[in-house]
């Protein structure tokens, strides 16, 4: 390399020239170099960097971040192709401090070195922005920080806008787009509602300290006699502080532009005006992605001009309303209420029909009839009953006579006679069988074995009886 490209990470000037290498097997002896320790080369190169780099802007992404209790910050800038290695001391950029967090883009300033005792190169920060973001929203955020921190943002301290209201103080310029929008909101939806204008610019350097006077001069403002009605003078609030009705709240409003044009809003005297106000205030500025210190600060925020005029108006508009459709509802509630008088009507009737005195009497008469048929089918019913149980009585003494039970048991010993003699001996000789038996002992003879030759037999047949001996 030429000694015109040289760049600044060429090291070879801050080494002596390498000497010639002889041409000779045996290497060149300890005595002909020059050996550097760790700790003189990592001097040495931090000494080329602090010298050739120096204080420098580098923008990445903040990653790896731990705070010690030392209080010294410590973490890594990246981006697509490398890192680098960085630490905020104790006491150095303090106020920028709430500005790094891990995923933060932003801008550093400071000194590249060298930490020697990692040899790693690193970045001593100086300053910090966040990255796109010019003073003005570093400013913001520093502010907005700190009063979120004393608490003039917190929720329970915001008032309740009133439902009604009569007379509004108006914080904007006179000559301005929203001063428009919002009259012509409140001249369509409550023409009725009186307008205390505090004139005041809105941009530009003293801007911040006429909108915070403005607010000032409408919360000692308690009389409107002698106001000219839309437009007051600053001098012209002064003079009128009678005893009339107050102003029921303030109106803070400009159109949209940058965040230079929107800045007065985001000033301290702004905000502590609002938080000091005594009347509920409402912050309308710029557009509906804008967002102030007066907005976060005042009791409600409003998207744009002509948003805080409806809101403002909407409990007069809607009751407008209401009574633009009260005799249409009145109408319908009167019929729904003669219907239900009717219906009750119906039913009272129906009610006194039922506990009139002939009612009643007509149904004890009835009831009078239903017991004395009771009465009738109960003795019918008794007199068939004794009926029916004499009779039965009846059937059981004829049963029970002693000629019929003697008939009877007669009847019954015919029957046994005769079947006696169905089953006696003498109808079974009738029918051809005969009866055999031994002459000396009269037993029956019932098989041909039971017999011996020369024994005597006597056999009876139907019509007596022969003698015989066994052959």
């Amino acid at each position: 390399m030429s000694k015109s490209t040289k760049s600044q990470w060429d090291f070879g000037e801050l080494l002596p020239p390498e000497a010639p290498r002889p041409r000779e097997a045996v290497p060149p002896t300890a005595q002909a170099r020059q050996v550097l320790s760790v700790s003189e080369l990592t001097t040495q190169v931090k000494r080329l960097l602090e010298k050739s780099i120096g204080a420098i802007w580098v923008s990445g992404e903040v990653t790896n971040l731990r705070a010690q209790n030392s209080g010294h910050m410590y973490f890594t800038l990246k981006d697509a192709g490398a890192q680098l290695s960085c630490v905020l001391f104790r006491g150095a950029a303090t106020g920028e401090r709430g500005l790094l967090a891990d995923g933060q883009k932003v801008l550093l300033q400071g000194d590249v070195t060298v930490y020697e005792a990692r040899g790693q190169y690193q970045l001593i920060v100086r300053a910090a922005e966040l990255q796109g973001v010019g003073a003005l929203q570093i400013a913001f955020e520093k502010l907005k920080r700190r009063l979120t921190a004393e608490g003039w943002f917190a929720p329970e301290r915001k008032r309740p806008l009133p439902r009604y209201p009569q007379r509004i103080g108006l914080v904007t310029s006179p000559t301005g787009a929203a001063i428009r929008d919002v009259l012509h909101v409140i001249q369509r939806r409550h023409p009725g509602l009186e307008i205390i204008l505090a004139p005041c610019r809105v941009q530009g350097e003293g801007a911040a300290a006429e909108i915070a006077e403005a607010i000032r001069l409408l919360n000692d403002f308690d009389a409107a006699a002698a106001c000219d009605r839309g437009a007051i003078a600053k001098d012209e609030v002064r003079r009128s502080q009678t005893a009339a009705t107050k102003i029921d709240l303030i109106l803070v409003t400009r159109g949209g532009g940058s965040l230079e044009d929107l800045w007065a809003f985001n000033e301290e005297v702004v905000a502590r005006a609002i938080f000091e106000s005594e009347l509920p205030v409402v912050s309308a500025v710029g557009h509906e992605i804008d967002f102030t210190i007066s907005d976060f600060v005042a009791d409600f925020r409003a998207a744009t001009p002509s948003a805080a005029a409806e809101i403002i108006t909407e409990g007069v508009f809607a009751s407008r309303e209401f009574v633009a459709d009260a005799p249409e509802l009145l109408r319908l509630r009167l019929r729904r209420g003669l219907a239900d008088a009717a219906e009750n009507a119906a039913q009272l009737s129906g009610r006194l029909a039922r506990l009139h005195p002939r009612r009643r009497l007509n149904e004890w008469l009835q009831r009078l009839d239903d017991l004395q048929a009771g009465l009738l089918r109960n003795a019918r019913q008794g007199a068939r009953e004794r009926r029916l149980a004499g009779e039965n009585l009846a059937a059981r003494l004829v049963r029970l006579h002693p000629a019929q039970a003697l008939a009877q048991r007669g009847e019954s010993l015919r029957q046994a006679a005769a079947r006696l003699r169905l089953l006696g001996p003498e109808q079974v000789l009738a029918r051809g069988y005969s009866i055999t038996m031994d002459v000396a002992s009269g037993k029956i003879i019932r098989r041909a074995r039971d017999v011996k030759r020369g024994q005597k037999l006597r056999t009876r047949v139907s019509e007596g009886e022969f003698r015989g001996v066994v052959d």
